[in-house]
């Protein structure tokens, strides 16, 4: 029988983070395949007491949402409810009429008729022509975003439908399906979703989901007998240098954003989760779309999630963005060419992460799942969850 890894390195660096004061917390999970290998916390609840991170913690997921909403939208999909290739116009009349911003446009005046209709399948892998309004600030499309009332970083009140809405009378920054651009589009399909289902986003999750997968800790709020186990949110007193100490908070945990039921049922970022229940989606994931007795997706579908779905030349590179050798499926992120330092079994591994700090990947060809959770805002593509990832590879190829 062979000896599990010793993962007491990669545990090393984490506590570093932490005592540095650069993350408050962290939690990891590896498995090899749906067996659980190491699991460690680290840091704190909350800075102020200094109460340890509890191992039922919940956590704000921000885009790790994305991939629970992408599986969901793929179980209608295998149901027959719509296809990838279908209009969306055919279910969100609102998209019928859409324009893309010219090349070098100074004002949204600036622009032309879409010659196609955007699709689900360039929702899902984020080459619709959308945006986000916050990603590229000083942008034209941006800016639009941000004077249409469009930024899901503060503003809560908005329900899927006038988000849509508002959405579809702006310009596409680009003709759907010609470049990526990350966006709004995952919350589009959140809209999608409802839309098909006759059903409230949240409702749907539930019961197609959490419900199946025994996900019970995880929602778009924490109700007052769980506020005690939501880790408080912090923010980086250094937003230039990711590897400056010091931290300050930014969200509350007993009176934060996250203690009421929100408008907003965002579908690409808007769900808290915890370490146990965000194991059960993953093992579902590495277990080919069944876990517990319940089989959510076909193989043959997860196949296709993992397949990259852009136009030939099209890569994951925007801005500050790099990803080499990166593409995009239906609702991943996938390595389909490795850079210099990277190891061989990490080809084909598909991912995405979330702008607190949670980040999860599945490695097929290594057999390997790692996932690491914080509460730090920016955390997405930080140097904590890059070193996680590279020494789960080195020691598990040990």
């Amino acid at each position: 029988m062979t000896a599990e890894p010793n993962f007491t390195a990669m545990h090393d660096r984490m506590q570093f983070y932490v005592d540095q004061e650069i993350l408050p917390c962290c939690a990891t999970v590896v498995f090899r395949g749906t067996e659980i290998i190491d699991q460690k916390t680290f840091g704190f609840m909350d800075l102020e007491s200094r109460e340890p991170l509890r191992s039922d913690a919940i956590f704000r997921m921000k885009s790790n949402t994305k991939l629970i909403t992408s599986v969901a939208l793929m179980m209608l999909y295998e149901q027959g409810l719509f296809d990838l290739d279908d209009p969306l116009p055919k279910y969100l009349p609102e998209f019928s009429d859409m324009s893309v911003l010219s090349e070098g446009a100074t004002s949204l005046a600036d622009c032309v008729p879409a010659e196609g209709f955007i699709t689900p399948r360039q929702l899902l892998c984020h080459s619709a022509g959308l945006s986000y309004g916050f990603i590229e600030p000083t942008s034209l499309i941006d800016q639009a975003y941000a004077q249409a009332g469009i930024n899901l970083l503060e503003d809560e009140n908005l329900d899927l439908d006038e988000l849509c809405a508002r959405v579809a009378g702006l310009p596409l920054v680009y003709e759907p399906g010609t470049a990526w651009r990350y966006s709004v589009a995952t919350d589009v399909c959140a809209r999608l979703l409802e839309v098909l289902t006759g059903q409230p986003f949240d409702r749907v999750l539930r019961e197609q989901i959490f419900e199946p997968l025994g996900m019970v800790d995880t929602d778009f709020w924490v109700s007052p007998d769980r506020a005690h186990r939501l880790t408080t949110h912090y923010g980086p007193t250094n937003l230039l240098d990711p590897m400056a100490s010091g931290l300050v908070k930014t969200d509350d945990p007993i009176a934060g954003h996250f203690n009421q039921p929100r408008k907003l049922l965002s579908g690409g970022g808007g769900l808290v989760s915890t370490v146990a229940d965000y194991s059960q989606f993953l093992r579902m994931l590495v277990n080919e779309g069944e876990w517990t007795g319940v089989r959510l997706l076909k193989p043959q579908t997860l196949e296709l999630m993992r397949t990259n779905q852009l136009a030939p030349g099209v890569g994951v590179e925007f801005l500050n963005w790099q990803m080499p050798g990166t593409v995009f499926g239906l609702g991943f992120a996938i390595k389909a060419a490795l850079a210099d330092h990277e190891p061989p079994a990490s080809l084909n591994e598909y991912h995405w992460g979330g702008l607190s700090g949670t980040h999860s990947w599945v490695a097929p060809e290594a057999n390997l799942t790692g996932f690491c959770l914080t509460q730090r805002m920016p955390g997405f593509l930080h140097p904590f969850s890059q070193d996680f990832k590279s020494m789960v590879y080195e020691i598990a190829s040990e």
